[in-house]
């Protein structure tokens, strides 16, 4: 497996970043460490969790499982920012949640660091400098190595990096936004602000749900039984089957089978290989349940699509971009001419 620069910093980390949301829910304990172990033998060193996760349930197997490993050879990232209790305060970007979850997801890891250490979401109702102030102060006394954040908007993400250099705090170094072959909005404006400021990108979802698995394609008429899909559908998740049951996702998934026929990759190959070749991806987070899945994901690694089938892959995607951008766009086309 190969390593990357996580943004501008000096830390490295592999090309596929192992997501620990299914430790403790779909996946039991003791084969969640075999997932781990198995990663880090493939040459995985990037592990993303979430204090959320389970309630921290994700985080302690975690925890437990890096009793016996190297800590300093693993990068560790995890986030703050959803309801952890009942409390009015157990939720936020406020410095009194953000210094009570870092001592919590500490704990729960039996770390004394924090690789990198994430926001889950915008806050709304905290003030952007209290919020940052408070990771910087993280940053500062060792807590924390590096900061990013996830599911915000190319404006507040703007706003963050250039409140941190005018008032010389850590920065984000990277940002985990959902994106893969059927998820494209990030394009528009959020990984032109990740290229512009030198953030990495690691996409969570990569394979939305499993509608990028190999199990989904044109002339169904519902989502096989027990998958994480129709389960979406009865629980209003985002990757629910009246969401994706489009003719754009039809189309994605005909190129798909037809690129992973001609180069005898797997459909989840395929798809980690696009975004892996993607301008400006760091690591795809593959959010794995079972050894099965681990090792065909790891299957993406250590080969190349060519520039036909990566312009196949991506056009087959492609929306109609929306105002202001479509008419940006067509004065850019004008210009070059």
């Amino acid at each position: 497996m190969e390593y990357r620069f996580l943004g501008r910093t000096g830390m490295k980390v592999s090309e596929l970043c192992l997501g620990a949301m299914t430790f403790g829910r779909e996946t039991p304990e003791e084969e969640s460490y075999a997932l781990l172990s198995r990663f880090v033998e493939a040459g995985g060193n990037f592990i993303d969790t979430a204090d959320v996760y389970g309630r921290g349930v994700s985080e302690t197997i975690l925890g437990r499982w890096l009793k016996g490993q190297s800590r300093d050879s693993l990068v560790i990232a995890t986030k703050v920012r959803w309801p952890m209790g009942e409390g009015p305060n157990d939720v936020g970007l406020s410095r009194k949640h953000i210094l009570a979850s870092v001592e919590a997801s500490l704990r729960r890891l039996d770390t004394d660091t924090i690789d990198l250490y994430q926001i889950h979401g915008w806050d709304p109702g905290t003030p952007l400098e209290e919020t940052l102030s408070t990771l910087d102060r993280l940053v500062q006394s060792g807590k924390v190595r590096y900061i990013g954040a996830s599911n915000i908007t190319g404006w507040q993400l703007q706003k963050a990096v250039d409140l941190s250099r005018y008032m010389h705090w850590e920065s984000f170094c990277c940002l985990q936004p959902l994106y893969n072959l059927l998820d494209r909005s990030v394009e528009w404006e959020l990984l032109p602000v990740c290229a512009n400021e030198g953030m990495g990108v690691i996409p969570w979802s990569p394979l939305r749900g499993g509608w990028l698995s190999g199990r989904y394609f044109r002339g169904m008429s519902a989502p096989p039984a027990g998958s994480r899909v129709e389960t979406a559908e009865k629980h209003g998740w985002s990757e629910a089957w009246s969401a994706y049951a489009t003719e754009q996702t039809w189309t994605v998934l005909d190129h798909l089978f037809a690129v992973a026929k001609e180069t005898g990759k797997t459909p989840p190959q395929i798809a980690l290989r696009w975004l892996l070749q993607r301008p400006g991806i760091t690591a795809p987070i593959i959010g794995v349940r079972t050894m099965r899945h681990l090792e065909d994901n790891l299957g993406a690694v250590g080969w190349t699509l060519d520039s036909a089938q990566m312009d196949r892959l991506t056009l087959s995607g492609e929306s109609p971009l929306p105002y202001p951008h479509s008419f940006l766009a067509l004065q850019d086309d004008r210009t070059r001419a």
